[in-house]
């Protein structure tokens, strides 16, 4: 599991035991399972040793994500199981005699015959079942424990959480831990312990898949950023890039902001045909519209995104409601930047994100903040299509309290003028050079966008009542 290696910073260390700590059903047994069907492609010998779930249960649990354990060695300490009854159902280890004293023993020589690289034990606290006290099963599970690791066998327990003794002497015994969450934000993974090799900290995504497990880490962003040079991407629009010094700079973050139907969208498209037409490689993400209607849109006002799409010059990926964790899909546009070299990245729009994307809302915001401070990092420009509630006047900058993060706010609003509801747009912030500081009419067309001059002779705009000031009132 690559995503569970990064967060591990290489994988687990071969020689030792780690504790996968979950309630059921978050998948710590499909996690030991991966961890199994990895050694049996390294042509490794395996061995699970199982008290819950049969044989029979573990094998057709593993075949349906495809997983084939045929070659592993099972034991099954299940207090059901013949193992417990005396009779020999087992090649590796003679039951007849068995005493309960000596159980642990017994298994040391099952071991010791197959000779494992890696363990797995499915729970571990299937152990206690042979042990008379408490206090004789921490005695037998850390002297067991020992054994393992000073064979060099690699092992991995699970383990459902609960506040007894016994539980917090299995973590310290631990050379690492994995927390396993499922909640309303969908399933998370942690690592608060990996003893002498450290590991990424916080929670990540996590995901059951048709073929097993997958874990999408928290992006970071560089630890070293870039030099920034402030380069620019144009829209094409020579009053549009005037308003804004000549364009937005790479490596920045953009919020375009207004209320629904102003033309957000439609500005940003065509920030990204741009790119694509100077080969930038841009993507759009879309989170409040299908593919279909975003081309048909754009293509309805002079933007030929069908073309540059099929030229492999723009990207365009719907994102499915509650499908992802923030995780999978910072990974999702992290792989669109690194392997097919992604300049610009829209994201349409903020709110859809947080309808879309698994997590509470506060949480949300951080992971999108982590999410723009890595493009950047990589001088990649974002463009965030952002809606404002207020219709006319002066909106709030940003609906989602993230315009924080913005490098520069792209403001449109409706204008009522003569009883006419007409558009205008503006610069509300720029970070990386200067801008103009006045509003222009601003129109959607057949042949695309169309810029006014500015309205220097018109006070009151973003109250919603504009007066005249000039000569030609």
């Amino acid at each position: 599991m690559a995503g569970l290696d990064e967060i591990l910073f290489g994988g687990v260390v071969m020689g030792r035991l780690y504790l996968v700590v979950g309630r059921p059903g978050t998948g710590k047994t499909l996690l030991g399972i991966e961890f199994l069907r990895t050694g049996l492609e390294n042509d490794e010998t395996v061995l699970f040793v199982h008290g819950e779930e049969s044989e029979t249960e573990i094998h057709a649990n593993a075949s349906s994500f495809g997983i084939d354990l045929s070659a592993a060695e099972f034991l099954d300490l299940g207090p059901d199981s013949d193992f417990f009854e005396g009779n020999q159902s087992y090649d590796l280890v003679d039951t007849r005699d068995i005493e309960s004293d000596q159980f642990i023993e017994d298994i040391r020589d099952a071991i010791e015959e197959i000779n494992p690289d890696r363990v797995l034990l499915d729970p571990i606290s299937q152990l206690q079942y042979i042990e008379p006290s408490e206090y004789q099963f921490r005695k037998r599970l850390i002297s067991f424990m020992r054994f393992l690791k000073g064979r060099g066998t690699t092992v991995i327990a699970t383990q459902t959480p609960s506040k007894s003794r016994s539980d917090n002497e299995i973590r310290s015994l631990s050379d690492g831990i994995i927390e396993l969450e499922r909640g309303e934000g969908g399933r998370r993974v942690s690592v608060p312990k990996h003893r002498g090799i450290g590991q990424q900290d916080g929670t990540h995504g996590l995901e059951i898949r048709e073929d097993g497990l997958a874990v999408y880490p928290s992006l970071i962003p560089d630890q070293f950023e870039r030099e920034f040079i402030p380069t620019q991407i144009t829209s094409g629009i020579d009053e549009l890039d005037t308003m804004l010094g000549g364009g937005l700079e790479r490596g920045t973050a953009t919020f375009i902001s207004g209320p629904t139907g102003v033309g957000k969208t439609t500005t940003g498209t065509q920030f990204l045909a741009a790119a694509a037409e100077q080969g930038g490689s841009p993507v759009a993400y879309l989170f409040e519209e299908s593919p279909k209607t975003f081309v048909y849109r754009s293509e309805s006002t002079g933007t030929p995104l069908s073309d540059l799409e099929a030229d492999g010059a723009l990207s365009i990926e719907a994102v499915e409601p509650l499908s992802l964790s923030a995780e999978e899909f910072a990974q999702r546009v992290k792989m669109q930047v690194d392997v097919h070299g992604s300049e610009v990245v829209m994201i349409d729009g903020v709110d859809g994100y947080k309808v879309a994307i698994q997590g509470d809302e506060e949480a949300l915001g951080r992971k999108l903040h982590g999410l723009i401070r890595y493009l950047k990092s990589r001088d990649v420009t974002v463009l965030l299509l952002d809606e404002t509630e207020q219709v006319t006047g002066m909106p709030s900058a940003s609906s989602a309290n993230i315009s924080y993060i913005a490098d520069n706010i792209l403001l449109l609003n409706y204008i009522e003028q003569g009883g006419e509801l007409r558009k205008g747009i503006g610069v509300l912030k720029k970070r990386a050079s200067d801008f103009e500081r006045t509003m222009r009419e601003f129109q959607i067309t057949s042949d695309g966008i169309v810029v006014g001059e500015p309205l220097t002779d018109v006070e009151g705009i973003l109250e919603g009542t504009p007066r005249w000031t000039g000569d030609g009132r």
